[in-house]
């Protein structure tokens, strides 16, 4: 798939980054993804011709085949590596990194031996309605989160809250 303008970062904007193209999107149920996203699994996609844009991951080395990229600063888990293999060749990006994740849905389930029991039932818990209480707090939160776009410089020079 071309990616024609895929971007993407981490939560603060430290780490930004473009992608070429990208193939297969999946879900990887391994402990080692579990671990590392704080999650059920991982959503992740094959990237090609990563630029990393501002910044660039840190890594931890999770196995003696794979490191993880994160951004040092807050955080977030951005990639899945193959110790060895050259960035340009494919890096796994996380899914939920993207500024349109909707692009890059996943495919395909792997590593199943190691899938959560209640994964499966996860779309029949029911759904909390939003009362106004919630629907008040929902209105006074102020993200200082990166907005799902590129930016010339962040975090902004003035933050209220």
């Amino acid at each position: 798939m071309s990616a024609s303008e895929l971007t993407g970062g981490c939560q603060c904007g430290a780490v930004r980054f473009r992608v070429g193209r990208v193939g297969r999107g999946s879900i990887c149920h391994c402990r080692m993804c579990q671990k590392a996203f704080g999650a059920f699994y991982a959503p992740l996609i094959s990237a090609f011709e990563v630029t990393w844009t501002r910044g660039a991951p840190t890594y931890f080395q999770s196995s003696n085949k794979v490191q993880r990229g994160f951004c040092a600063a807050c955080g977030t888990p951005l990639t899945y590596e193959v110790i060895g293999r050259h960035t340009s060749e494919e890096t796994e990006i996380a899914i939920g990194a993207f500024d349109d994740p909707e692009r890059v849905a996943p495919t395909i389930q792997v590593n199943p031996n190691d899938k959560l029991s209640f994964t499966d039932q996860l779309p029949t818990l029911p759904t909390r309605a939003v009362d106004a209480a919630q629907a008040a707090f929902n209105e006074s939160v102020v993200s200082y989160q990166h907005p799902d776009h590129d930016t010339v410089a962040w975090p902004p020079e003035e933050r209220h809250g």
